[in-house]
């Protein structure tokens, strides 16, 4: 068994609570970094450690504090995202419901390296026991001296609230997710060379951190970089990653394993392989915006950069399973549905191109695919970078997938002029 960082006070059935928190020294790097630590000196050490951003986009987490200039204005803001509407993805709520107090414990250290005053906790509405669970212990915190006015005696002073999002997948986009906290519609609006870190909330400086890559913070700087860096199964990885393994497998369920762990490790060990009589096809390896990875990939060690190399992605490492007997056409088309729904129709490849890719593909399925679909999907694919953010092209990445590695399945759609998996 690997070391846990974020599942370490797990509890079965029930979060941990803030006294066996504290017992397994939480909230010790708080009152150690506000006695001995400069702001600047959290940013260095997580830096240090090598942590990088769990919410999918992989960015290095204190080169994204670092973003906010020394001379910006206050007020400052921290938002732990917690939308998490992508299917196959649900760690973030295991997390929070697991153990709270790190996840407060993280923003709160955050806050104090970009030296914010108000934390504001963006979770999905359908998450509404776990926004009241926040919501109780953050109370619990404030009566411990946690947050609030002069934290700890310190001269820091610093409060988060929760917000319950609109409910819809472009929410989890940073600068969506900072329209539907103003109050506006929640599309992607971005200033070309301007990021939220520099103007965010009210045109205010705004770090937005995941829930994972939070609760990575206060473990890092109580045992250091070089532990947390000592984690990881690859050379260049750093600490342990939840994986959530779902679909056609014995045991699904979210596992914190070292980053790097192996793709077929995670499927057969953890997730203890496929359903009885039931053959391995393909895998989603981060979520329902990766593309399709075929069985010659199991071995792939599940870490940023091996993923990229064989031109995949981690995502947020939800490995989602599908058998022999499934269509991935018909997979393809029921994620292809989901996005269409989600897009926030604000630019033309995202509004127009996905439902003309949803119509294409159904066409297929339905037994009325032509040849020439093939070539316009792909090209459909390509186009998809044009878009005025990164929705349309995670989107696609599940169509990219089947015409890289199952095109064969699809002629045979064509050919047959019908569903082949339908009996």
């Amino acid at each position: 068994m690997s070391e846990k960082v974020l599942f370490a006070n797990a509890r079965p059935g029930r979060p941990a609570t803030l006294e066996e928190y504290m017992a397994n020294g939480g909230y010790e790097a708080l009152r150690k970094t506000l006695r001995e630590r400069q702001p600047g000196e959290v940013g260095e050490i997580v830096t240090a450690s090598g942590l990088l951003g769990r919410g999918g986009a992989g960015f290095p987490t204190g080169a994204k504090w670092k973003a906010v200039p020394d001379s910006a204005p206050h007020p400052r803001y921290v938002v732990p995202n917690t939308d998490e509407m992508e299917p196959g993805t649900f760690k973030d709520r295991l997390l929070v419901n697991t153990d709270p107090h790190l996840i407060i414990e993280g923003i709160i250290l955050t806050a104090y390296a970009v030296r914010a005053s108000r934390g504001i906790f963006f979770i999905r509405p359908s998450y509404e026991q776990d926004a009241q669970l926040i919501e109780a212990e953050l109370a619990r915190a404030r009566e411990a001296g946690f947050l609030g006015k002069n934290i700890q005696a310190s001269d820091f002073s610093f409060d988060i609230s929760v917000h319950r999002s609109g409910g819809r997948y472009i929410c989890g986009e940073a600068s969506a997710l900072i329209q539907a906290i103003t109050g506006y519609r929640p599309n992607p609006k971005k200033i070309p060379g301007v990021f939220e870190t520099e103007r965010g909330l009210w045109g205010y400086p705004t770090v937005i951190n995941n829930a994972e890559t939070i609760g990575c913070i206060a473990p890092i700087l109580r045992k250091g970089p070089a532990w947390f860096k000592g984690l990881a199964r690859t050379a260049g990885g750093a600490g342990t990653k939840l994986y959530q393994v779902s679909g056609r497998v014995v045991k699904p369920g979210c596992y914190e394993l070292p980053i790097g762990t192996p793709l077929r490790e995670v499927i057969e060990n953890h997730g203890a392989g496929m359903l009885p009589g039931l053959e391995f096809k393909a895998c989603l390896p981060g979520g329902a915006s990766t593309a399709f990875l075929p069985r010659e990939y199991l071995d792939v060690e599940m870490d940023f950069e091996p993923m990229k190399k064989i031109g995949s992605r981690l995502g947020t490492g939800a490995i989602i399973v599908f058998d022999r007997e499934t269509c991935l056409v018909g997979a393809t088309l029921n994620l292809l549905a989901f996005f269409v729904r989600e897009s926030c129709g604000w630019c033309t490849p995202c509004r127009e191109g996905l439902p003309y890719m949803h119509d294409l593909l159904q066409r297929i399925e339905n037994g009325e695919g032509e040849e020439e679909f093939i070539p316009r999907l792909r090209a459909m694919v390509k186009s998809m970078r044009h878009a005025y953010c990164a929705f349309a092209m995670g989107a696609v990445e599940p169509v990219r997938g089947l015409l890289e590695h199952f095109e064969d399945e699809v002629r045979e759609h064509i050919s047959q002029r019908k569903c082949p998996f339908k009996h």
